[in-house]
Order: C-alpha cells, then sequence, then structure tokens
C-alpha cells in the first residue's frame, strides 16, 4: 500500500465512515450488525445519545428526554375549547363594547357571542373545558393551561413562524431542529425529529416550519404521512427494474463518490448531512416499517385511539369519525416512534387555507369547522395521554398543545369568529409539568390577558420546554451572522408555576 493511499484511507472523513456509529456500507448485514452496537449502553453520553449532540453534558439534571408537540393550524379557539368565558353567555348577541379601539384582521367585531359548545366541569381541578373536546376530560389533571398566551401578529404564516422557530420570518430552526442539534438521537437508525403534517397538506410555511435552516440540514425534521401508501417518500424503490442488490450497489456507488467528493471539500455541512441521510434512509428500511407497523397493536388500543373505523367509508363532508381516525393515528404512530427512540414528534392538524375549510380558520362558521376537527383532536389526544402514563412515558415526555393564535368573542358573520393574536391557550402535559393548573387567566371576554403587563409569550413556553430537557435557553447558542441566535432570541423565562 503507498503512503497517499495510506492517507486516502486514514483520512477523518473515512475514519468517520469506518467509525461505530456509521453505517457506510449500507448493505443489510452491515446495517443489522450495527443496530446491535446501537443498543450497547456503552455508547450512550451523559445526554443519553446514540448519534451525540452539541451538549455533552445537560445544564441541569433533566425531567424529560422527549417532545411530542400538537399544533393545530389555522388558529384554534380558545374560547371555544378551553377558556370558559359566562360573561358571552350572559351577553350573546349584544353589539360588542372592548372599551378601547380595536385592529380587528377582517371584519370581525359584530355582536358578541357565546361558544356553540357547552362548558362542563372534569377531574379533581373542576377545570371546564367544551363539549368539543369531552374526550380530554379524563386526563384533564395531568395537562397544565396557560391561558394568557400573546402573539405578534393576527398573520397564519408569520404567527405560525413565531410557534414554529421562535421568529415571525423564515430562516429560523424549528424547535425540533433546535432539541435534536442539542440532544442527538436516542436511536441512530430512526430521524431524532419527525413531523406528521395534516393528511390533506401543509399548513402555513409547510416544511419551513421544521427545517434546520443555519443548524447542520441533518437536524431538520423528516417528514411523514401515515395516512399515504407510502408514507416517507423514496424510502424505498418503487421500479420493478430494480432489485434488492442492485439498490444496495449503487447506494454503495453513492457512498463512494460522496466519500471522494467530500475529501475534496472538507468542512461542508450540506453534503455531510447528506451524506447521513442516505446512511439514515438506508437503517430506515429496517426500522421504519416496524415502527409504522399498528397491526401489533391490540384492539383495545385502537378502539381507545379511534382507528376501530377500518374499510369505512367517509361522507365528503368533515365529521368527527374522520378526524378521529386521522389524527388518533399520528397520536399512536407518536407513541411507537419516541417508544423507539425518537426525540422530538410534531403532529399537525389542518391544512393551509383550504376550501371547505379543512383547518382551524373558522370565519364563516366556528361550529361546522370547530367541531370535528376537536373532536377527533381531543379523541387522540386523550389516547395519547393515557397510552403514554398507562406505558410509564409520560413521566419523561413533554406534550405541548399549540396554535397561532386565537379567535374573537365578537362573531363574523353570525356564525364565525376572526383572528385574535392578543390572547390564545397552550396547554402542556408530562415530563415534570404539573397537571391539573390553569395559569395566567385571559380578561372576561377573552380579548386579552387579564394582567395586560405580564402576559406569556412563546419564548417562555419554548424555555420551559428547553428547561425540562435538561437545556439552558440562554447557553443554546449557535454563532449565525454575526449574532448569538438561539430558539429563545433575547427572551423568555421558564414557567417554574408549571414545574
Amino acid at each position: 500500500m503507498n503512503s497517499d493511499h495510506k492517507t486516502h484511507e486514514h483520512s477523518r472523513r473515512h475514519f468517520l465512515w469506518d467509525s461505530a456509529n456509521g453505517f457506510g456500507a449500507v448493505a443489510l448485514s452491515a446495517m443489522l450488525h450495527e443496530a446491535n452496537a446501537i443498543d450497547d449502553s456503552s455508547m450512550q453520553n451523559q445526554v443519553g445519545s446514540a448519534t451525540g449532540g452539541v451538549l455533552k453534558k445537560l445544564h441541569h439534571p433533566a425531567r424529560a428526554k422527549r417532545v411530542i408537540q400538537l399544533f393545530m393550524g389555522g388558529a384554534a379557539s380558545h374560547i371555544d375549547l378551553w377558556d370558559h368565558k359566562p360573561f358571552l353567555e350572559a351577553h350573546h348577541g349584544e353589539a360588542s363594547d372592548f372599551g378601547e379601539h380595536v385592529e380587528a384582521f377582517q371584519n370581525g367585531l359584530g355582536p358578541w357571542m357565546k361558544s356553540p359548545f357547552p362548558f362542563s366541569r372534569y377531574g379533581q381541578s373542576g377545570k371546564a373545558i367544551s363539549s368539543a373536546v369531552a374526550p380530554l376530560g379524563n386526563v384533564i389533571d395531568e395537562i397544565a393551561f396557560v391561558h394568557n398566551m400573546t402573539g405578534r401578529t393576527g398573520v397564519h404564516s408569520q404567527a405560525t413562524y413565531l410557534q414554529a422557530t421562535g421568529f415571525e420570518r423564515p430562516g429560523f430552526p424549528g424547535m425540533g431542529a433546535w432539541v435534536s442539534y442539542a440532544l442527538g438521537s436516542i436511536n441512530a437508525n430512526l430521524p431524532t425529529f419527525v413531523v406528521l403534517p395534516d393528511h390533506r397538506g401543509y399548513a402555513s410555511n409547510g416544511p419551513r416550519n421544521w427545517s434546520s435552516a443555519f443548524l447542520p440540514a441533518s437536524v431538520q425534521g423528516t417528514t411523514i404521512f401515515p395516512q399515504r401508501k407510502n408514507p416517507i417518500d423514496d424510502l424505498h424503490a418503487t421500479a420493478q427494474f430494480i432489485t434488492k442488490e442492485s439498490d444496495r450497489d449503487g447506494l454503495q456507488l453513492l457512498k463512494t463518490l460522496n466519500s471522494g467528493w467530500a475529501d475534496q471539500h472538507p468542512g461542508d455541512s450540506r453534503l455531510t448531512s447528506r451524506i447521513q441521510s442516505y446512511e439514515l434512509a438506508a437503517r430506515m428500511q429496517l426500522s421504519a416499517p416496524e415502527a409504522f407497523d399498528l397491526a401489533q397493536e391490540s384492539e383495545a388500543t385502537l378502539r381507545m385511539y379511534g382507528l376501530d373505523t377500518s374499510g369505512k367509508t367517509w361522507p365528503e363532508s368533515i365529521n368527527p369519525e374522520e378526524e378521529a381516525e386521522y389524527f388518533g393515528r399520528k397520536c399512536l404512530i407518536a407513541r411507537r416512534l419516541i417508544e423507539r427512540g425518537v426525540r422530538f414528534v410534531q403532529i399537525w392538524s389542518g391544512n393551509d387555507n383550504s376550501f371547505p375549510r379543512r383547518n382551524w380558520d373558522s370565519h364563516e362558521d366556528l361550529e361546522r369547522d370547530h367541531f370535528p376537527l376537536a373532536m377527533g383532536m381531543a379523541v387522540g389526544t386523550a389516547a395519547l395521554i393515557r397510552d403514554l402514563k398507562q406505558r410509564g412515558l409520560l413521566e419523561d415526555t413533554v406534550i405541548l398543545w399549540t396554535t397561532e393564535f386565537g379567535r374573537m368573542p365578537s362573531s363574523q358573520g353570525g356564525r364565525g369568529r376572526d383572528h385574535n393574536p392578543y390572547v390564545f391557550t397552550n396547554w402542556l402535559c408530562g415530563g415534570g409539568i404539573r397537571g391539573g393548573v390553569s395559569y395566567g387567566p385571559s380578561d372576561e371576554w377573552g380579548y386579552k390577558p387579564l394582567d395586560r403587563d405580564n402576559p406569556t409569550r412563546v419564548y417562555d413556553i419554548h424555555a420551559t420546554v428547553l428547561h425540562l430537557l435538561g437545556i439552558d435557553h440562554q447557553k443554546l447558542t449557535v454563532r449565525h451572522d454575526g449574532v448569538d441566535r438561539r430558539l429563545t432570541d433575547v427572551h423568555g423565562h421558564v414557567l417554574h408555576d408549571l414545574i
């Protein structure tokens, strides 16, 4: 072997390819061999990673290991789900008078409108929630509600960016990308950050909500559509002329070409991430199909998640049973993914401005649009909480429910509600969260926080979730364009009252 060849073989790039965490060969035998190595506890670093994040030691002891974020695209109405307002029941139909100038998004300053859904109290906490989310009554004492959330804009795209990335413009990493970057993967055979969009399409901004932006491309969300025949695009070759052998050889050739190119361009994070994505895809050919195989679940579990409707034909109109099947399937798959080591799962409900409405943007008819979506979400979410708890997973898994903003207490067109960025609700449970809590009330109408000087903002939610994961939000920074960027920008306080 000549000296040039030795140098080539022992370059940093080839060392990484040949290391225990690498899957450069992509042949099934090699993957099986590596899968066994990943289960070796000796490979776990101090943050519990199989493939390490940038934090080799947590900033403080963690209460949680994983996050499941539920995002309601289109703006779910707080006052019709979680934030009961007797004032609106008493003054329904009267001219709305806020006592100040109100900046409406469209023409939503009609008369006061009570919720079309009656509220009832549940649990030892006696929390009142509406009939549209009644299934969550059984787990209400696990949940901490934050009713004084405020946004910065009533525009869907900007407000969605703010809740998803901490900034109201594109170009910043999603929350799951930050967590992936910090903590790394628990299981190198599956993505660290998985996104389950609405089966009808993306919400505002689409994949930019979960992009890696200036972080390494490998930490962006991996999009999976469980309801589709092919949930993961390009995971398996479909052309009839492709065999397992030719697929393997093709991947091996790509490895060789990528390695050579990488050696010529050291430090190119995009190329490194692309190579990592090919390796991950190869590993997922073994691990992903098993994770999505719901046939392994009991009939009782499928029924709990609303999945006992196999083969049923759905009507064209939106309906609660169908929505429960769609949302419940994603919740069950989320549970299976975190069981197998996925660090962050994001579940979306609602697509972007479709007509008829298949999102939470209920300008025209709130009862028609919100009830099916809310009931479907509640069935799946209640099952998820119960399932995680009975499996001992809720104690170290944070569930975060959010939306881009709320809706106005005054009516729009008699039956709808306009945008309300001035106050809305988030809730959290699990992972060290103190359940049975309602924090930060809104005013009597549900228009703004009762204490306008001390609202809760998305930065506080993000800071709290990172804190539960053992991360100090002020210390997780990346230098970009001369600025030390972080998920919480220059804001954020941990909500210790919820912990």
